[in-house]
Protein backbone atom coordinates (compact mmCIF):
# COMPACT_ATOMS: atom_id res chain seq x y z
CA UNK A 1 0.00 0.00 0.00
CA UNK A 2 1.30 3.17 -0.79
CA UNK A 3 0.70 5.98 1.89
CA UNK A 4 2.74 8.18 0.63
CA UNK A 5 1.88 11.90 0.49
CA UNK A 6 3.30 13.92 -2.67
CA UNK A 7 3.16 17.28 -3.44
CA UNK A 8 4.68 18.51 -6.91
CA UNK A 9 7.20 21.35 -7.12
CA UNK A 10 6.27 24.37 -8.81
CA UNK A 11 8.49 23.62 -12.18
CA UNK A 12 10.21 25.44 -14.46
CA UNK A 13 9.44 26.96 -17.77
CA UNK A 14 10.98 25.03 -20.37
CA UNK A 15 14.20 26.97 -22.35
CA UNK A 16 13.18 28.36 -25.36
CA UNK A 17 15.95 27.05 -27.52
CA UNK A 18 17.48 29.55 -30.35
CA UNK A 19 18.16 27.68 -33.34
CA UNK A 20 21.05 30.21 -34.69
CA UNK A 21 23.71 28.96 -37.40
CA UNK A 22 25.59 26.64 -36.97
CA UNK A 23 23.58 24.92 -33.47
CA UNK A 24 23.12 21.25 -32.54
CA UNK A 25 19.44 22.26 -32.66
CA UNK A 26 19.47 23.98 -36.02
CA UNK A 27 20.53 20.56 -37.62
CA UNK A 28 18.07 18.60 -35.73
CA UNK A 29 15.67 20.32 -36.99
CA UNK A 30 16.33 20.10 -40.56
CA UNK A 31 16.60 15.95 -40.17
CA UNK A 32 13.04 16.07 -39.02
CA UNK A 33 11.54 18.73 -41.35
CA UNK A 34 13.48 16.51 -44.58
CA UNK A 35 12.18 13.13 -42.71
CA UNK A 36 8.66 14.26 -42.91
CA UNK A 37 8.81 16.22 -46.03
CA UNK A 38 9.84 13.45 -48.01
CA UNK A 39 7.03 10.86 -46.85
CA UNK A 40 3.18 10.60 -46.93
CA UNK A 41 2.46 9.62 -43.24
CA UNK A 42 -0.53 7.33 -42.67
CA UNK A 43 -3.02 8.64 -39.79
CA UNK A 44 -5.15 5.82 -39.05
CA UNK A 45 -8.07 6.70 -36.13
CA UNK A 46 -7.00 5.33 -33.03
CA UNK A 47 -9.62 3.27 -30.65
CA UNK A 48 -8.96 1.74 -27.94
CA UNK A 49 -5.22 1.62 -28.69
CA UNK A 50 -5.91 0.11 -31.79
CA UNK A 51 -5.57 1.60 -35.48
CA UNK A 52 -8.45 1.67 -37.59
CA UNK A 53 -8.60 2.65 -41.13
CA UNK A 54 -11.89 3.43 -43.47
CA UNK A 55 -12.87 3.04 -46.59
CA UNK A 56 -13.30 7.21 -46.70
CA UNK A 57 -10.07 9.36 -47.08
CA UNK A 58 -8.29 12.50 -47.06
CA UNK A 59 -4.91 14.03 -47.55
CA UNK A 60 -3.29 17.16 -45.23
CA UNK A 61 -1.23 19.77 -47.58
CA UNK A 62 1.41 21.96 -46.33
CA UNK A 63 -0.22 25.49 -45.95
CA UNK A 64 2.55 27.24 -47.97
CA UNK A 65 2.92 24.38 -50.74
CA UNK A 66 -0.76 23.36 -50.88
CA UNK A 67 0.55 21.06 -53.84
CA UNK A 68 2.77 18.43 -51.49
CA UNK A 69 0.91 15.89 -49.33
CA UNK A 70 2.05 15.25 -45.98
CA UNK A 71 -0.42 12.73 -44.90
CA UNK A 72 -3.63 10.45 -45.76
CA UNK A 73 -5.86 9.97 -43.19
CA UNK A 74 -9.04 7.74 -42.94
CA UNK A 75 -12.36 9.57 -41.70
CA UNK A 76 -14.26 7.81 -39.12
CA UNK A 77 -18.38 7.53 -39.69
CA UNK A 78 -20.88 6.95 -37.32
CA UNK A 79 -19.82 3.55 -36.46
CA UNK A 80 -16.56 4.38 -35.40
CA UNK A 81 -17.34 7.30 -33.04
CA UNK A 82 -19.70 4.29 -31.26
CA UNK A 83 -16.71 2.38 -31.41
CA UNK A 84 -14.78 5.66 -29.63
CA UNK A 85 -16.91 6.33 -27.13
CA UNK A 86 -17.27 2.15 -26.02
CA UNK A 87 -13.46 2.24 -25.78
CA UNK A 88 -13.15 5.33 -23.33
CA UNK A 89 -16.20 3.89 -21.37
CA UNK A 90 -14.47 0.79 -20.73
CA UNK A 91 -11.05 2.15 -19.38
CA UNK A 92 -12.82 4.40 -17.48
CA UNK A 93 -13.09 2.76 -14.43
CA UNK A 94 -9.32 1.41 -14.32
CA UNK A 95 -8.36 4.85 -15.24
CA UNK A 96 -10.30 6.73 -12.90
CA UNK A 97 -9.21 4.39 -10.19
CA UNK A 98 -5.71 5.07 -11.11
CA UNK A 99 -3.49 6.68 -8.13
CA UNK A 100 -3.72 10.34 -9.15
CA UNK A 101 0.52 10.31 -9.00
CA UNK A 102 0.83 7.64 -11.63
CA UNK A 103 -1.49 9.67 -13.77
CA UNK A 104 0.92 12.57 -13.12
CA UNK A 105 4.05 10.37 -14.07
CA UNK A 106 2.45 9.55 -17.50
CA UNK A 107 2.11 13.29 -17.87
CA UNK A 108 5.35 14.07 -17.13
CA UNK A 109 6.78 11.05 -19.05
CA UNK A 110 4.98 12.63 -21.83
CA UNK A 111 6.85 15.75 -21.29
CA UNK A 112 10.14 14.30 -20.58
CA UNK A 113 9.84 12.89 -24.45
CA UNK A 114 8.57 16.06 -26.31
CA UNK A 115 11.09 18.22 -24.44
CA UNK A 116 14.12 15.43 -25.58
CA UNK A 117 13.77 12.87 -27.96
CA UNK A 118 10.63 14.27 -30.21
CA UNK A 119 11.33 17.63 -29.84
CA UNK A 120 12.37 17.98 -33.09
CA UNK A 121 9.92 15.85 -35.00
CA UNK A 122 6.57 17.62 -33.37
CA UNK A 123 8.38 21.13 -34.07
CA UNK A 124 8.76 19.64 -37.74
CA UNK A 125 5.59 18.58 -37.52
CA UNK A 126 3.93 21.79 -36.57
CA UNK A 127 5.90 23.41 -39.02
CA UNK A 128 5.10 21.78 -42.18
CA UNK A 129 1.43 21.07 -41.53
CA UNK A 130 0.51 23.97 -39.69
CA UNK A 131 2.85 26.31 -41.71
CA UNK A 132 4.80 28.26 -38.09
CA UNK A 133 8.07 29.38 -38.05
CA UNK A 134 10.49 27.51 -36.52
CA UNK A 135 10.47 29.90 -33.67
CA UNK A 136 6.50 29.87 -33.10
CA UNK A 137 7.10 26.06 -33.32
CA UNK A 138 9.44 26.09 -30.29
CA UNK A 139 7.47 27.90 -28.07
CA UNK A 140 4.27 26.31 -28.91
CA UNK A 141 4.97 22.54 -29.75
CA UNK A 142 7.91 22.13 -27.80
CA UNK A 143 7.66 24.40 -24.82
CA UNK A 144 4.07 25.70 -24.06
CA UNK A 145 3.33 22.14 -24.30
CA UNK A 146 5.94 20.91 -21.84
CA UNK A 147 5.14 23.56 -19.56
CA UNK A 148 1.42 22.88 -19.83
CA UNK A 149 2.24 18.99 -18.56
CA UNK A 150 3.93 19.86 -15.69
CA UNK A 151 2.39 22.96 -14.52
CA UNK A 152 -0.69 20.81 -14.94
CA UNK A 153 0.82 18.00 -12.57
CA UNK A 154 1.91 20.74 -10.18
CA UNK A 155 -1.78 21.95 -10.14
CA UNK A 156 -2.88 18.92 -9.61
CA UNK A 157 -1.06 18.70 -6.71
CA UNK A 158 -2.43 21.46 -4.80
CA UNK A 159 -5.91 20.65 -6.14
CA UNK A 160 -5.53 17.27 -4.24
CA UNK A 161 -4.29 18.92 -0.96
CA UNK A 162 -6.88 21.60 -0.72
CA UNK A 163 -8.92 20.53 2.45
CA UNK A 164 -11.50 22.05 4.43
CA UNK A 165 -10.79 23.06 7.96
CA UNK A 166 -12.10 20.76 10.88
CA UNK A 167 -13.10 21.71 14.23
CA UNK A 168 -13.37 19.76 17.38
CA UNK A 169 -14.53 16.22 17.29
CA UNK A 170 -14.73 16.41 13.65
CA UNK A 171 -12.61 15.44 10.49
CA UNK A 172 -14.05 17.23 7.02
CA UNK A 173 -11.98 15.79 3.95
CA UNK A 174 -12.92 15.88 0.26
CA UNK A 175 -12.36 13.09 -2.30
CA UNK A 176 -12.39 14.06 -5.87
CA UNK A 177 -13.59 12.00 -8.16
CA UNK A 178 -13.39 12.02 -12.20
CA UNK A 179 -17.02 13.07 -13.98
CA UNK A 180 -19.55 10.08 -14.87
CA UNK A 181 -18.66 9.81 -19.01
CA UNK A 182 -16.12 10.95 -21.17
CA UNK A 183 -15.11 14.57 -22.55
CA UNK A 184 -15.27 15.74 -26.15
CA UNK A 185 -12.35 17.31 -27.47
CA UNK A 186 -12.34 19.31 -30.03
CA UNK A 187 -9.37 21.02 -30.89
CA UNK A 188 -7.64 24.01 -33.19
CA UNK A 189 -5.60 23.79 -35.72
CA UNK A 190 -3.55 26.65 -34.62
CA UNK A 191 -1.98 25.41 -31.41
CA UNK A 192 -0.65 22.01 -30.82
CA UNK A 193 -0.02 22.55 -27.39
CA UNK A 194 -3.63 23.65 -27.04
CA UNK A 195 -4.43 20.25 -28.92
CA UNK A 196 -2.48 18.59 -26.30
CA UNK A 197 -3.86 20.23 -23.15
CA UNK A 198 -7.98 20.01 -24.31
CA UNK A 199 -7.13 15.91 -24.10
CA UNK A 200 -4.57 15.64 -21.19
CA UNK A 201 -5.78 18.34 -18.78
CA UNK A 202 -8.96 16.46 -18.20
CA UNK A 203 -7.31 13.11 -18.36
CA UNK A 204 -4.53 13.87 -15.69
CA UNK A 205 -8.28 14.04 -13.10
CA UNK A 206 -9.26 10.70 -14.03
CA UNK A 207 -11.18 11.44 -17.16
CA UNK A 208 -11.47 9.69 -20.66
CA UNK A 209 -11.65 11.38 -23.88
CA UNK A 210 -12.62 10.99 -27.63
CA UNK A 211 -10.40 13.36 -29.36
CA UNK A 212 -11.67 15.36 -32.75
CA UNK A 213 -8.67 16.97 -34.00
CA UNK A 214 -7.96 20.02 -36.39
CA UNK A 215 -7.72 18.50 -39.82
CA UNK A 216 -4.99 21.01 -41.02
CA UNK A 217 -3.26 20.10 -37.86
CA UNK A 218 -3.66 16.05 -38.33
CA UNK A 219 -0.07 15.13 -38.14
CA UNK A 220 1.60 16.88 -35.34
CA UNK A 221 -1.71 15.66 -33.26
CA UNK A 222 -1.42 12.03 -34.12
CA UNK A 223 2.26 12.07 -33.48
CA UNK A 224 0.74 13.45 -29.76
CA UNK A 225 -1.04 10.50 -30.20
CA UNK A 226 1.91 8.10 -30.28
CA UNK A 227 4.26 9.58 -28.24
CA UNK A 228 1.36 9.32 -25.28
CA UNK A 229 1.13 5.38 -26.11
CA UNK A 230 5.20 5.52 -25.81
CA UNK A 231 4.55 7.02 -22.14
CA UNK A 232 2.19 4.89 -20.90
CA UNK A 233 -1.08 6.10 -21.15
CA UNK A 234 -3.65 3.29 -21.12
CA UNK A 235 -5.23 2.28 -24.66
CA UNK A 236 -8.96 3.86 -24.67
CA UNK A 237 -7.90 6.41 -22.44
CA UNK A 238 -7.82 9.36 -25.35
CA UNK A 239 -8.95 7.76 -28.81
CA UNK A 240 -8.16 10.00 -31.58
CA UNK A 241 -10.94 10.31 -34.36
CA UNK A 242 -9.83 12.48 -37.58
CA UNK A 243 -12.88 13.42 -39.86
CA UNK A 244 -16.19 15.67 -40.42
CA UNK A 245 -16.90 17.18 -36.88
CA UNK A 246 -20.50 18.21 -37.76
CA UNK A 247 -20.97 13.79 -37.80
CA UNK A 248 -18.35 13.32 -34.81
CA UNK A 249 -20.66 15.45 -32.97
CA UNK A 250 -23.66 14.35 -33.77
CA UNK A 251 -22.64 11.06 -32.75
CA UNK A 252 -20.63 12.34 -29.67
CA UNK A 253 -23.61 15.07 -28.41
CA UNK A 254 -26.13 12.50 -28.52
CA UNK A 255 -24.80 9.81 -26.18
CA UNK A 256 -26.08 9.86 -22.58
CA UNK A 257 -22.46 9.32 -20.98
CA UNK A 258 -21.15 12.56 -22.39
CA UNK A 259 -19.94 14.60 -19.70
CA UNK A 260 -17.57 17.29 -20.52
CA UNK A 261 -16.52 19.53 -23.38
CA UNK A 262 -13.27 20.87 -23.95
CA UNK A 263 -12.85 23.44 -26.96
CA UNK A 264 -11.04 26.26 -28.74
CA UNK A 265 -12.35 27.47 -31.80
CA UNK A 266 -14.83 30.02 -33.18
CA UNK A 267 -17.78 31.50 -31.07
CA UNK A 268 -20.37 30.41 -33.42
CA UNK A 269 -19.03 27.02 -33.23
CA UNK A 270 -19.19 26.97 -29.63
CA UNK A 271 -22.79 28.33 -29.39
CA UNK A 272 -23.45 25.32 -31.65
CA UNK A 273 -22.24 23.00 -29.11
CA UNK A 274 -24.07 24.97 -26.42
CA UNK A 275 -27.42 24.48 -28.04
CA UNK A 276 -27.10 20.49 -29.29
CA UNK A 277 -25.66 20.06 -25.75
CA UNK A 278 -29.50 21.57 -24.34
CA UNK A 279 -31.15 19.76 -27.06
CA UNK A 280 -30.27 16.55 -25.35
CA UNK A 281 -30.26 17.42 -21.66
CA UNK A 282 -33.04 14.70 -20.39
CA UNK A 283 -30.53 12.19 -22.48
CA UNK A 284 -27.57 12.94 -20.55
CA UNK A 285 -26.56 10.80 -17.25
CA UNK A 286 -25.43 13.97 -15.72
CA UNK A 287 -25.18 17.88 -16.41
CA UNK A 288 -22.44 18.05 -18.96
CA UNK A 289 -18.96 20.95 -18.12
CA UNK A 290 -18.60 23.13 -21.44
CA UNK A 291 -15.39 24.46 -21.20
CA UNK A 292 -14.46 26.56 -24.45
CA UNK A 293 -12.02 29.10 -25.05
CA UNK A 294 -12.86 31.32 -28.71
CA UNK A 295 -12.07 34.62 -30.56
CA UNK A 296 -10.46 37.44 -28.48
CA UNK A 297 -10.10 40.88 -28.62
CA UNK A 298 -6.34 41.12 -27.23
CA UNK A 299 -4.81 45.14 -27.50
CA UNK A 300 -1.58 46.74 -26.81
CA UNK A 301 -1.40 50.20 -24.37
CA UNK A 302 1.56 52.10 -24.46
CA UNK A 303 2.40 54.32 -21.95
CA UNK A 304 4.10 57.63 -22.92
CA UNK A 305 7.40 56.56 -21.91
CA UNK A 306 7.78 53.40 -24.34
CA UNK A 307 10.06 53.01 -27.05
CA UNK A 308 8.94 53.70 -30.25
CA UNK A 309 10.50 51.20 -31.86
CA UNK A 310 9.46 48.63 -29.96
CA UNK A 311 6.28 49.61 -29.65
CA UNK A 312 5.87 49.37 -33.71
CA UNK A 313 7.62 45.54 -33.17
CA UNK A 314 4.96 44.48 -31.04
CA UNK A 315 2.45 45.54 -32.67
CA UNK A 316 3.59 43.87 -36.57
CA UNK A 317 4.65 41.42 -34.32
CA UNK A 318 1.49 40.27 -32.73
CA UNK A 319 -0.98 41.44 -35.21
CA UNK A 320 0.48 40.16 -38.06
CA UNK A 321 2.93 37.02 -36.98
CA UNK A 322 1.29 33.55 -38.26
CA UNK A 323 -1.14 35.77 -40.07
CA UNK A 324 -2.39 36.93 -36.44
CA UNK A 325 -4.43 33.41 -36.60
CA UNK A 326 -3.66 32.96 -32.90
CA UNK A 327 -5.99 34.05 -29.84
CA UNK A 328 -2.87 35.93 -28.21
CA UNK A 329 -2.83 37.88 -31.54
CA UNK A 330 -3.42 42.15 -31.11
CA UNK A 331 -6.06 43.35 -32.82
CA UNK A 332 -5.80 46.87 -31.62
CA UNK A 333 -3.39 49.32 -30.12
CA UNK A 334 -3.79 52.42 -27.72
CA UNK A 335 -0.68 54.41 -28.41
CA UNK A 336 -0.52 58.32 -27.29
CA UNK A 337 -0.59 60.91 -30.06
CA UNK A 338 2.28 62.19 -29.17
CA UNK A 339 4.05 58.77 -29.94
CA UNK A 340 2.05 57.77 -32.82
CA UNK A 341 3.71 59.43 -35.71
CA UNK A 342 6.82 57.92 -35.42
CA UNK A 343 5.21 54.77 -34.15
CA UNK A 344 3.00 54.81 -37.68
CA UNK A 345 5.76 55.01 -39.77
CA UNK A 346 7.64 52.75 -38.20
CA UNK A 347 5.23 50.16 -38.65
CA UNK A 348 4.40 51.28 -42.19
CA UNK A 349 7.94 50.09 -43.22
Amino acid sequence: MNNTLFTFPKPENEPVLGYKPGSAERKEIRKALDELYNMVTDIPAIIGGKEVRTAETGTLVMPTENHHVLAKYYKVGENEVKMAIDAAMKAHEEWANTPWLDRASVMLKIATLISGKYRWLINAATMLGQGKTTMQAEIDSACELVDFLRYNAYYASQIYSDQPCSDKGTLNYVTYRPMEGFVFAITPFNFTSIASNLCLSPVLMGNVCIWKPSTTAMLSNYLLMKIYKEAGLPDGVVNFLPGSGSLIGKVAFADKNLCGVHFTGSTGTFNSFWKSIGDNIANYRTYPKIVGETGGKDFIFAHKSANADQVATAIVRSAFEFQGQKCSAASRAYVPASMWPKVKTIVKK
